[in-house]
């Protein structure tokens, strides 16, 4: 037997004999996964984090003094390009919650001071009608309430709450702290990128073949490409539909228009539903004003979704990301069922990765099929790998 075959059978049986491990001992493997993922949840947020301001600060690195190449220059351009993206980020949120917050909390006080009115309009309506009923009045009042049994309730109640709210501080404390790691292991990686991406080459070369290297390059280029165009199509798109619902609350005389515009803007970051959520958000809050002007904005906004839908949308995303709409609610939902917010944004653009390199393979597919029948040969050969095919690893740095 030779060699070659013999480490194809023993690669076989390990992976076989690992199948079988996995599919007896399923719960195990789970809650061994879910573990490794909460011990990794840090160092994925760093690269997701380092990934976009990746795009910022390549930016920033072409045009800081792009034609001068002295010692100082060279030396400077990665750290200064770095900390200005992130200055440019956290004074973008910084801007965002100075616009959100107070409106938010004159919105909230509004409807503290309501509270008393509305109680007192419901106990003046309820008296009428308990007076117009004088057996149902009678009835009421001949309850009888156990409030030892009412005071354990509650008793336990409070404790329920006490236990939520100590759960609750703890998954922020925890996400707080993942995030500043995340935030720190991100910048590692942002200052030394090129020595992994060299790293990460020699290893391609050490370990794997050539046509394995220009499939697997291939795809992190597609994939690149299509995440990089969808984060930076996204966030001109949110900046626009913020803008235009800025100036249309204006012209409309609705209250906090700013604080709706940003709204707006800020949930449109996530595809499909976060329209939804920013509309509801921006309709209670007016609502503590007038109810009246609630439902104008609504009809504005859904007029406004309509043109951001069929105009604006495809002017600015273009077909760099080209998901059908009812894949792109697919990749949604998934993303978001799986891993909340966040799967929501990353859904999309890898749905769309897997898309395009499918339609690629099936047009270089039926491309091979029509030049075997051109040519009177057999059809249906297995598509080779495109020699051209882009390097992933040139692309993201």
């Amino acid at each position: 037997m030779k060699k070659k075959e013999k480490h194809k059978y023993i690669f076989i049986a390990v992976l076989a004999t690992i199948s079988f491990l996995i599919v007896q001992n399923f719960a195990l493997f789970f809650e061994f996964i879910a573990l490794a993922l909460s011990a990794l949840t840090p160092m994925l947020i760093g690269c997701i984090i380092a990934y976009i301001f990746n795009i910022i600060m390549t930016f920033f690195e072409k045009h800081y003094f792009p034609k001068k190449n002295t010692k100082f220059i060279n030396a400077t351009r990665r750290p200064f390009c770095l900390i200005f993206s992130f200055a440019i980020v956290f004074a973008t949120i910084a801007l965002v919650m100075m616009i959100v917050i107070p409106e938010i909390v004159t919105a909230v006080k509004l409807f503290y001071d309501e509270i008393p009115r509305i109680y007192q309009r419901g106990k003046n309506y309820a008296d009428k009608k308990l007076s117009e009923y004088p057996a149902i009045s009678k009835k009421i009042n001949s309850i009888d309430i156990d409030k030892t049994d009412v005071t354990s309730k509650l008793t336990d109640s409070a404790f329920g709450l006490f236990g939520s709210v100590l759960s609750i501080i703890v998954s922020v404390t925890s996400a707080i702290i993942n995030t500043i790691i995340g935030i720190i292991f991100a910048i590692y990686l942002l200052l030394r990128k090129d020595k992994l991406h060299a790293d990460a080459v020699r290893i391609q070369k050490a370990y794997l073949s050539e046509r394995v290297i220009r499939k697997m390059n291939f795809f992190l280029a597609t994939a690149h490409e299509t995440f990089t165009n969808f984060f930076i199509g996204q966030f001109i798109e949110a900046i626009l539909i913020g803008t235009l619902t800025f100036i249309g609350s204006s012209i409309l005389h609705l209250p906090y228009p700013a604080m709706i515009g940003t709204i707006i803007g800020v949930t449109a970051l996530v595809p499909i539903v976060g329209a939804l959520i920013g509309a509801i958000l921006s309709a209670f809050i007016i609502c503590t004003v007038s109810v009246t002007k609630a439902l104008i904005f609504l009809v504005f906004l859904i007029i406004l979704q309509q043109i951001d839908d069929n105009i604006i949308y495809p002017k600015v995303m273009g077909t760099s990301v080209g998901l059908p709409g009812i894949w792109v609610l697919a990749a949604v939902t998934v993303g978001g069922s799986l891993f909340g917010i966040m799967g929501m944004l990353l859904g999309v653009p890898l749905a769309a990765t897997f898309y395009k390199i499918g339609f690629y393979k099936l047009e270089k597919k039926e491309a091979l099929i029509a030049a075997s029948k051109a040519e009177g040969g057999a059809s249906g050969s297995e598509t080779p790998s495109s020699p051209d095919e882009p390097s992933a690893l040139e692309k993201t740095t």
